[in-house]
């Protein structure tokens, strides 16, 4: 019964996935027509290899772990739809500006609507919790812990620094 699930979960998370890369490579020509630059180009792969590996992991640690559901399982499911509709709604808010790039269109504000308007960075977060949840999900703990450290150290220490120079670069130079 477990393996089921585990396919079931994998299923919406390759459809999941193929849909935003689809939304992001549209976003992202969007973007470069209307002057954008990209930046964190080197890191970017990281986060391709992260999600892979978190993937891989979390089905393998849940299929031979035991094949059991947490015992914690509606909570950590709770947690994942949570995610899912903070980071739909990070997606809606941003409309054509969302992408798993760091695009920044020369003069273009900031938006501030949404879960924006809360927290700075809440698709980070969504990615976050989804990260550790659905390991934890099928008792995967192994897979949930290193994603996790992973993740933040990529977001944390790369990502998010890389992001916001940029952005604090182009405010800078589109006000003098």
């Amino acid at each position: 019964m477990v393996g089921l699930w585990i396919f079931v979960m994998a299923s919406i998370l390759v459809i999941q996935r193929i849909l935003e890369l689809y939304i992001a490579n549209n976003n992202y020509k969007w973007a470069v027509d209307a002057g954008a630059q990209e930046f964190g180009k080197d890191h970017y792969p990281l986060f391709f290899i992260l999600h892979i590996g978190w993937f891989i992991g979390w089905i393998v640690e849940g299929s031979v772990g035991g094949n059991v559901l947490s015992k914690l399982w509606y909570l950590w499911v709770s947690l994942f739809v949570f995610a899912q509709v903070v980071r739909y709604w990070c997606i809606a808010s941003l409309g054509k500006s969302w992408n798993t790039r760091v695009l920044v269109i020369p003069g273009k504000r900031l938006i501030s609507k949404g879960p924006y308007q809360y927290i700075k960075h809440p698709n980070y977060v969504a990615v976050g919790i989804e990260l550790l949840v659905v390991p934890l999900i099928f008792g995967a703990t192994i897979t949930a812990v290193i994603a996790t450290l992973c993740n933040l150290g990529l977001t944390l220490g790369i990502r998010i620094p890389v992001e916001e120079k940029a952005l604090r670069d182009d405010i800078i130079e589109n006000n003098t």
